[in-house]
């Protein structure tokens, strides 16, 4: 069966993300790397095939930190610039767990919206580049705070949209472990009440969350049905496929408004193209290099991808 033109480009992006990112984590000693490895394929897809983004017409730089937001502050600024501003008729994108930054700025990287000497300035004090995205770092638009808030933040304006008559759709990524917090079953609650099927969620379900597996320390299982149950419309597909993940985001009602948000749950591996980090389980959440001869297998896993 021969590929479409996008599927290669996709899984391209998606092993440079991943190398982007263990690239930085060994320069720095340390790095949100199992995000990387199970996001990889979804964030590509998203980016290279999937959402209706506006355009750039170059890659762009992050602008420094523009100080606290408010009606003294003119200049304060959004990182939704780098994925475009977008007219009524096109998308836009949330990032709930803001601890993937990294990956969204491999993504951006990678999809041509920033440069790539833009990771210099990573946690840097006086930088946008944060290494929990806030709504000024690139990419972002909200800051999705302790996890579980940035789908509410992301419904709201969903339904201003609607209000105004916009057509583009609403996308917001979480992760799994965001299904164990009360706010994103009230957020869900909320969008099935409102009709906001202009709404696409992917949800990472990598089996992780910061204290271990997610079935040890409180299961969300069974996730499909209890979403069906919310009245929800879900696909559940294989995160590293990008043919199946695309063939569940263009999923649309046959008749609209149906008052159905679309949730697809993204299956994947938080080892996927890094055997070393198997090791680490089931603390996966983040890697620091704690003796050299481990910082050195890493470094010969980087050579070898």
């Amino acid at each position: 069966m021969i590929e479409a033109p996008w599927v290669p480009a996709v899984r391209a992006a998606a092993g440079h993300i991943r190398r982007r990112v263990l690239e930085h984590t060994l320069r720095n000693g340390g790095g949100y790397m199992s995000q990387a490895c199970s996001a990889a394929e979804i964030l590509a897809t998203l980016y290279l095939h999937a959402m209706n983004l506006p355009q750039l017409a170059a890659p762009l730089r992050p602008r420094p930190f523009p100080g606290t937001p408010g009606p003294t502050n003119p200049g304060y600024f959004t990182g939704a610039e780098f994925n475009g501003l977008a007219g009524p008729d096109q998308d836009r994108f949330f990032l709930s767990p803001a601890h993937y930054a990294l990956v969204v700025y491999a993504t951006l990287i990678e999809t041509g919206r920033m440069h790539a000497d833009a990771l210099d300035e990573f946690n840097r004090d006086g930088s946008s580049v944060e290494m929990i995205g806030a709504e000024h770092s690139p990419g972002m638009e909200v800051t999705a705070g302790s996890l579980g808030q940035g789908l509410s933040q992301a419904a709201g304006i969903a339904m201003a949209r609607r209000l105004r008559g916009e057509t583009g759709r609403t996308w917001v990524m979480l992760s799994d472990g965001e299904l164990q917090i009360g706010q994103t079953w009230e957020a869900l609650q909320a969008m099935v009440f409102h009709r906001l099927d202009g709404m696409v969620l992917v949800v990472d379900v990598n089996g992780q969350q910061c204290d271990g597996t997610i079935e040890s320390v409180m299961t969300i299982e069974p996730l499909a049905a209890r979403l069906v149950a919310f009245g929800c419309r879900v696909a559940r597909v294989d995160g590293h496929d990008p043919v199946a993940l695309a063939a569940a985001l263009a999923t649309r009602p046959a008749v609209r408004p149906d008052g159905r948000p679309l949730v697809v749950l993204a299956d994947t591996d938080p080892c996927r193209g890094l055997t070393p980090l198997r090791a680490n389980a089931p603390k996966l959440h983040y890697l620091r290099f704690t003796t050299e001869a481990q910082r050195q297998t890493y470094q010969s896993a980087l050579e070898a991808m």
